[in-house]
């Protein structure tokens, strides 16, 4: 699989909604895990989706989660740019993207099997890192 960079949107509350309105306007795959799906059953934020990917026949790919309780939702600031593959290459972009930046996720293996990390770059920018483990 080659890396891929892709917009990442941030919802309160209402990311179900809006991927499934994304998928009616593009088109397309459309996939939502829950947090309940990851083992956070007894979570306020259960039934709110941890991740959302849709991949549309134009080759477009949109990603949402909603934001986690007591994290904040700040509607303008919405938006953060994903990478994500199983591409070597991506731990030196995380590398490159979070010196000088502040990390509130650092680069490691999360329970969904991958590696993952979240920053901001030193130009304010946020980014995702998603790095992929090999399938057995």
């Amino acid at each position: 699989m080659s890396s891929r960079l892709n917009p990442y949107l941030s919802f309160d509350g209402t990311a179900r909604q809006a991927m499934e309105f994304y998928r009616e306007v593009f088109g397309g795959d459309l996939v939502l895990n829950t947090f309940g799906d990851f083992g956070a059953q007894d979570s306020p934020d259960a039934d709110k989706i941890m991740h959302g990917m849709l991949e549309t026949p134009s080759g477009y790919t949109i990603m949402g989660a909603d934001v986690p309780e007591g994290m904040a939702h700040n509607p303008g600031d919405t938006i953060t740019v994903s990478l994500s593959g199983d591409d070597e290459e991506l731990r030196g972009h995380w590398e490159k993207l979070s010196d000088g930046g502040t990390v509130s996720v650092p680069l490691e293996k999360q329970m969904w099997g991958d590696e993952f990390g979240m920053c901001v770059d030193r130009y304010g920018v946020p980014w995702m890192v998603n790095i992929s483990q090999p399938q057995a």
